[in-house]
């Protein structure tokens, strides 16, 4: 087979949950257990960072993976979903998967497929592992598709385990409490494996302790070691001051993802850091700053925050959650402009109201959808936003809706696209 006909035998032959939502998740871990076994256990042949959250996962993946890289370690990341290239989920120093290597991946294992009955993120799990395993990564970050517990990736047992943060998102698979989503995304905690984690929240922070102490697993909070004391945006690059609970000097680190959401990535970047290097990992200042500064170079991370069009600006961001749409309309209210366009797009598998009621009802909406079934239709969208107060035009896809708010637009307004990863996933360059 081709690649291109390899990647629409994945997609045809199994479920993919990018793609049609819950009908694809399989609440257990069965399936990775045999393919992995299958293959050899790949997963057993590199040391692994493992990472859960709500939001921030893949900005800490993409951050941690830039410093190790810097360091010199030779870096293995997988995340998801991929927004072009199915190849972006797997990556060493940067660099995608080779197209050959996919290929002869799928021939292998096709005789599985009958036997096992994977889904598409179980076989790319699997897909990753193998390849970290057969290049020889000196270390894998891996984040987590979906919770924690249950998630493919949960067959590793990592140097350290990292959760972002907690809040509500697919509260129809993982819970519908923050303690019971905690709960999910706490099953990555590992025995004896030190854990991280980002922000806390009066519900949450027991869970962690308590499963933490369950399995004698050291943890750490990265707010109570590290503080962001002030930040700027200058040239659409985000300038952060960080004081540690250890030291009187302050830190200032220079990134080029700008979302001031980030600052709080990178005290839990910081505390990974830390905590990596009291398991005899040599990682440098120099490097932490440096790999800081180049993120996007090298490791290939968009969609947070990127501005990719001025005069208006057009920002495009993957945030499509509660707390993700609150931390990018916090940004949004710091600058100054005269008129907000959004252009939003949705999954129909997901109650948009906790996102609507957030959006401000003086904007200017395009209402659109990603061509993947899982999309809410742009005309269903726009009837669940009246309710909300939220007025605007439908259109078939994204780029449309883009250009309609660019022709509306001034010089001097700004026109948000997020709601959804796959909406941003259209967007044309």
């Amino acid at each position: 087979m081709s690649y291109e006909s390899t990647i629409e035998f994945l997609y045809n032959r199994l479920p993919a949950f990018s793609r049609i939502g819950t009908a694809a998740y399989k609440a257990d871990l069965h399936n990775t257990i045999a393919l992995c076994k299958a293959l050899g256990n790949p997963e057993r042949a590199f040391k692994s960072i493992h990472i859960a959250g709500t939001n921030g996962k893949g900005s800490v993946s993409h951050m941690l993976a830039a410093i190790m890289q810097q360091s010199g370690f030779k870096t293995g990341l997988y995340t998801s979903p991929h927004l072009h290239d199915f190849r972006e989920r797997f990556r060493i120093n940067g660099q995608m998967v080779e197209k050959e290597w996919v290929v002869h991946f799928v021939e292998k294992i096709r005789p599985l497929l009958d036997e096992i009955e994977p889904s598409f993120f179980e076989i790319t799990v699997a897909m990753a592992f193998t390849w970290f395993a057969e290049q020889e990564v000196d270390i894998a970050i891996i984040e987590t598709g979906l919770g924690g517990r249950l998630d493919s990736t949960n067959v590793i047992t990592p140097a350290l385990s990292i959760i972002t943060n907690i809040g509500w998102d697919h509260s129809n698979l993982l819970g519908d409490t923050l303690e019971k989503i905690a709960n999910e995304k706490a099953g990555i905690i590992k025995a004896n494996i030190p854990v991280v984690i980002g922000e806390t929240l009066p519900e949450t922070l027991p869970v962690f302790e308590t499963t933490a102490h369950q399995h004698n697993a050291p943890l750490s909070i990265a707010h109570h070691n590290w503080q962001a004391t002030d930040w700027r945006w200058e040239h659409h690059r985000l300038h952060v001051d960080v004081a540690s609970a250890h030291e009187t000097d302050h830190r200032h680190y220079e990134l080029d993802l700008a979302g001031i959401y980030q600052s709080r990535n990178l005290l839990t970047v910081l505390e990974a850091c830390a905590q990596l290097r009291k398991k005899g990992w040599v990682i440098g200042d120099d490097n932490i700053h440096s790999a800081l500064k180049q993120v996007k170079k090298l490791t290939g991370f968009y969609g947070r925050w990127d501005v990719i069009s001025h005069n208006p600006d057009i920002i495009l961001d993957v945030a499509h959650n509660e707390p993700g749409i609150g931390e990018v309309l916090k940004q949004v209210e710091l600058m100054n402009y005269q008129q907000l366009h959004i252009v939003l797009g949705v999954v129909k598998d997901k109650d948009p109201s906790r996102v609507l009621e957030l959006l401000p009802r003086d904007a200017h909406y395009y209402f659109t959808q990603a061509h993947i079934p899982r999309a809410m239709s742009a005309d269903e969208l726009k009837q669940a936003c009246l309710n909300f107060g939220l007025k605007g035009e439908s259109y078939e896809d994204v780029n449309g809706a883009i250009l309609h708010a660019k022709q509306n637009a001034g010089g001097n307004d700004i026109i948000l696209v997020c709601g959804s990863i796959f909406l941003v996933a259209e967007v044309s360059a």
